[in-house]
This record gives structure tokens, sequence and C-alpha cells, in this order.
């Protein structure tokens, strides 16, 4: 596991190499809660995610990412907000082999 560098900041974007794979990650904060889009070599992988504790966010190996992310609430088990990013909130990279089976 890998953890992403955010920032508590209401809308950032970052591009990170995760298994090799050019990543380019949106997190932005609307009244609804926190969301995610995924980008590898420019092209979308997935939009719109909202972000929630301890869920995967990609899921699906026909998207074509390899591994998984999912946010981690290192307080407690609250869905993660922009302002408690790189602290309260990490987003961590999960490589393909640290995943069951089939998935990621």
């Amino acid at each position: 596991m890998q953890i992403v560098p955010l920032v508590a900041v209401p809308s950032q974007t970052l591009t990170i190499t995760l298994a090799n794979q050019t990543c380019q990650i949106d997190v932005y904060q609307k009244s609804t809660g926190l969301f995610l889009n995924l980008s590898v070599n420019n092209e979308l992988i997935i939009g719109g995610v909202v972000c929630e504790n301890l869920n995967r966010i990609v899921r699906d190996l026909y998207l074509g990412f390899v591994g998984d992310l999912a946010f981690i609430d290192n307080q407690d088990s609250e869905d993660p907000v922009y302002t408690g990013l790189g602290t309260r909130f990490s987003l961590a990279y999960i490589e393909a082999s640290e995943l069951p089976p089939g998935v990621g």
C-alpha cells in the first residue's frame, strides 16, 4: 500500500505514478461529499466517484487500472472531507497483489 499525498484544499489535481501507470487524480469537494476522478495516460478510467471510508474506488478489472484506491479515516470511521485530507483522511493506493484474487 502506498499513500497518495493530498492537501486540505477543496479541489486538487495531482499526477503520480502507481504501478508504472501515469495517473492523474482529481479530488474535489461538493455539498454532497468528496469526489474523485482517475485518469491513466490522459484517459479517464472512472469519474465522479463519491469517496467513502474504506470503500474501494475503482473495483473492476475491466476498467484497465492495476490496483485500486481507497480513503482511510485515520481517527474513526467517517467519510472523508477536504478539511482533513493529508492528516485525518489518507488516500491509499492498494497494489494488485494486496487485493483478493480476480480484483484489480
